[in-house]
């Protein structure tokens, strides 16, 4: 329990925690101190001199900041000297500040303006020195103006404290101090991730937004990019949206926002590409057309079909009420199961592999969890580039003590923080931790009491360990046999520990392999049920989670409920009223497969852009040309879409109401901040529109509150989830019922399915892929700056700044036997096809290996690719290729 002390503030006697500084006593109790470098997010750290005391029987002004209150302290916050030494501190200031507050863009919300009027300190003492530094205009979201900086170092401290990127430093001393990016560099060129945290903590213009217009109000919404289900205020002016910041209270990123959550959104929302007509494809060339009249020939043509001929494509970025009515047309105006998302690709396996585990396929814990974990192992995921602020979490833990493993290929930002390196090769993830389970097991590391009263299958589980050799571990991975022990040890006895994993993991080799492994870890060592553990799978896109838990897979009804279970199948046909198809559909890549031998001939493409979404993209594009009619529903003319008979424009998130379910179960209110772009239409009322031209019934939703209300009606999981419920706060699924308050930890008592199940674990090589025509082996990775396949990132001008031009990362030594330099172009060459990208030159990637990020920029992505694909789940494998590098004269 925290200690209580007493202490007198201005004649008052006050009751505070131990530990905390004066200023944060007097603050929550009322009284004023004046401040300009104390920020709450922030540690102390008295520069500006404002927020100086007195305090009975110390000498000197201390800085109520950094000053710890005691037990029985006594306070003064208001003299003539106190008062004094602080005018003559924003006098300093001000003697070398731009003194025409009326021409600044921050007049009336410069902090330094408002301290000075507070002080009555607006009289200049000093004589007036100009600094005339250069202006950084490097970054294309904002500048840095040197001349404006009062030197609070709250953006240094910021860039370090909450984001851990050390971007921006103080250079110099005495009057030559200022800040600076990198060494002494234009931002640009630094290791600014140009997330824009710096500019929420400015106290003056110093650093400021390219973007010059002020939002009039604020509409709360959810990001539209990653899984992690940032919150963020849309700043609106008059009909566009202008600004995003991240909120603060009662959300998973406090604040917080990634570059693409921060600066990435109007560009995209009001771009002049946008879709804001329907189009239908006549001679070959796209015409546009009224809505009556692609409804009709589109509702005409599908109607003309039989069930096994159509199939649906949904999105993993629409909201949960669109993707819920587009596997009900599928069902019920299409009488197909055929239907599936590029959601599957990056859940389906953690759902099958934890389901049969654990009894629910989803991330055990919640992301707000992850700071407080003692052990961190991230498996195969870039962390601070596929999901931000979730990096910003196991950043916090770090600082807080954690130990950090981190398993992957490629030296990442990560590394920084880690503990442990694991450098592994590729596809060779199974091995290791069987080699880590093995150790736990041998030096009984193991949590005997946890399997015994929670676990069964342990003993099968077990014996298909015994045969195996650290040493044949250490040959198969690549990492030491030291190594792995000195892992086996950190988690096991880094209590509570948390396993994090992503896309890669999963489509790397064997993905139920991958995750009955670490299922197996975090059973072993009783790391299910408790606090900042368990198993947490990382969705890569912002509502990939929804569109599985809303049934857009032909295998399953929304909440994961079998087509194959006929009571299932029996209330569903109830409910709509219809009878149901009894056969699964085919999956993604079956759909794929079906087009392109012509059994597919009607496909309605909703919000995914599968010729960049899959990595071979060539026979993607094969596939979707032997179609007899292919409609795509966007919100620009994507790839996908320049191939379709008939393309509808669809709403941004910006424009619609809904919700969306991160990764971590939570579902959050998606709001509504701007009118739609043109013509455009919500995705379930297009939808919902062709169900009724085809004549179907059960499509007579006028809002999407209703269409959550039938969600919930039949979906267990969704059974509280109502729009009424998510007005102030979101829920985490499981929710039965209006009582339920949601399921932060899964687990946390027994497991779902009564006891979890070991499973038996057989590490299963790989072909050998490289050989002399192509000797390098390819990763793939992703982009901070573009999400998934860039449709709505590459729209945005600086974004795709930032993401530059196409490299492949090299090893020293093999750029040296390729006589290679640094930025020079060169071929990457596969059997499949080959891009030009510069060389970068750099020991992140092991001899033999190259790295390119996914998507290229190019779009030749599928020239590159392996195109296994994994044999359970119908899925395409990120597998490493096999390529060689040449110069190239381009």
């Amino acid at each position: 329990m925290d200690n209580i002390i007493k202490l007198t503030i201005d004649g008052e006697e006050i009751e505070a925690t131990e530990g905390m500084t004066v200023l944060e006593v007097a603050e929550e109790n009322g009284f004023f101190i004046p401040t300009l470098c104390s920020d709450p997010d922030l540690k102390p750290y008295g520069a500006c001199r404002l927020c100086v005391v007195q305090i009975e029987g110390t000498r000197g002004f201390p800085t109520s900041c950094t000053t710890p209150a005691t037990e029985g302290m006594v306070v003064h916050t208001d003299s003539p000297e106190i008062n004094n030494i602080r005018r003559t501190a924003i006098q300093l200031m001000r003697s070398d500040h731009p003194t025409d507050c009326d021409a600044c863009p921050k007049n009336q919300q410069c902090e330094l303006q408002m301290m000075e009027a507070v002080l009555d300190a607006a009289k200049a003492r000093f004589q007036t020195m100009t600094k005339d530094l250069p202006i950084d205009k490097s970054n294309p979201f904002f500048n840095i103006d040197r001349n404006y900086c009062i030197l609070c170092c709250r953006c240094v401290r910021s860039c370090d404290e909450i984001r851990g990127v050390n971007a921006i430093n103080l250079t110099n001393r005495g009057y030559q101090t200022r800040i600076t990016a990198g060494m002494d560099s234009e931002l640009v060129e630094s290791n600014c991730e140009s997330c824009g945290e710096c500019l929420d903590h400015c106290p003056v213009y110093t650093l400021h937004p390219k973007e010059t217009r002020k939002a009039g109000r604020e509409i709360e919404s959810v990001c539209p990019y990653c899984g992690v289900g940032c919150s963020v205020n849309l700043g609106i002016r008059q009909t566009e949206v202008v600004t995003a910041h991240g909120k603060k209270e009662d959300s998973v990123n406090k604040g917080s926002l990634c570059v693409k959550g921060r600066f990435g959104i109007p560009g995209f929302v009001h771009n002049n590409k946008r879709l804001i007509s329907p189009l239908i494809r006549k001679n070959g060339e796209m015409n546009k057309a009224s809505w009556d009249e692609v409804l009709d020939l589109v509702a005409g043509k599908f109607s003309s079909y039989k069930a096994d001929e159509v199939a649906v494509i949904a999105s993993a970025k629409c909201t949960n009420e669109d993707t819920y009515v587009a596997q009900k047309f599928a069902r019920v105006a299409l009488g197909t199961n055929n239907i599936d998302t590029s959601a599957r690709l990056s859940l389906l396996p953690s759902f099958e592999g934890l389901t049969n585990s654990f009894g629910i396929g989803a991330m055990t814990n919640s992301i707000e969890e992850i700071s407080d974990a003692a052990g961190i192992l991230a498996l195969d995921i870039d962390l601070t580039v596929t999901h931000p602020i979730i990096g910003l979490k196991v950043k916090n833990a770090v600082r807080n003590g954690a130990k950090l493993i981190v398993v992957s290929t490629r030296g990442i930002d990560l590394n920084r923080f880690a503990s442990l390196w694991l450098q592994i090769k590729p596809e060779t993830e199974v091995a290791l931790l069987m080699g880590m389970m093995k150790v736990i097991i041998d030096e009984e590391l193991l949590d005997s009491d946890y399997i015994e009263k929670h676990c069964k299958e342990f003993e099968l589980f077990k014996k298909s360990l015994e045969a195996l050799s650290m040493d044949d571990v250490e040959e198969i991975t690549g990492v030491a046999t030291a190594k792995i022990v000195e892992a086996a040890r950190i988690y096991a006895t880094s209590s509570p520990a948390t396993i994090l994993y992503g896309t890669d993991f999963v489509r790397a080799g064997n993905g139920t392999d991958s995750v009955s492994a670490v299922a197996d870890l975090a059973m072993l060592t009783g790391n299910i049920g408790k606090v900042s553990s368990g198993v947490n799978p990382l969705v890569a896109q912002n509502n990939a989670q929804g569109a599985c838990d809303m049934g857009a897979l032909p295998d399953y009804y929304p909440g994961y409920q079998p087509v194959s279970d006929t009571s299932i199948k029996e209330k569903f046909e109830s409910n709509w009223g219809c009878s149901l198809n009894p056969s699964q559909g085919l999956s993604f890549t079956e759909i794929l497969d079906a087009a392109s031998k012509k059994e597919i001939k009607a496909l309605y493409v909703i919000g995914s852009n599968p010729v960049l979404g899959e990595l071979d993209a060539d026979s993607v594009k094969e596939s979707l040309g032997a179609l007899e009619f292919l409609v795509v529903q966007d919100v620009f003319l994507t790839e996908t879409a320049e191939m379709a008979h008939v393309v509808l424009p669809a709403t941004t998130f910006a424009e619609k109401e809904g919700t969306f379910t991160n990764t971590e179960r939570k579902v959050q209110r998606v709001r509504k901040a701007v009118d739609s772009a043109g013509d455009s239409r919500h995705d379930w009322k297009i939808i919902c529109q062709l169900a009724q031209k085809m004549g179907k019934e059960g499509f007579a939703f006028d809002t999407p509150s209703k269409i959550m209300a039938e969600i919930a009606g039949l979906t267990p999981i969704y059974g509280g989830i109502a729009y009424n419920r998510l007005e102030d706060r979101s829920l985490q699924w499981p929710c039965a019922d209006n009582q339920s308050e949601g399921t932060p930890a899964l687990h946390s008592e027994e497991f779902t399915g009564g006891r979890g199940q070991f499973a038996p674990l057989e590490y299963r090589p790989s072909a050998k892929r490289t050989d002399g025509n192509y000797p390098l082996t390819l990763i793939l990775g992703r982009s901070l700056y573009y999400s998934q396949t860039g449709t709505l990132a590459k729209r945005v001008d600086g974004l795709a700044m930032l993401r530059g031009e196409d490299q492949v990362e090299i090893n020293p030594e093999d750029a040296s036997v390729l006589q290679i330099g640094e930025g020079e172009s060169v071929k990457v060459i596969s059997q499949h096809g080959e891009v030009i990208a510069k060389a970068k030159i750099t020991d992140n990637v092991p001899q033999g290996t190259v790295f390119m990020v996914f998507p290229l920029v190019d779009n030749k992505a599928g020239l590159l690719n392996n195109p296994d694909i994994d044999p359970v789940f119908s899925l395409p494998k990120y597998v490493p290729c096999s390529v060689r590098i040449e110069k190239s004269n381009a």
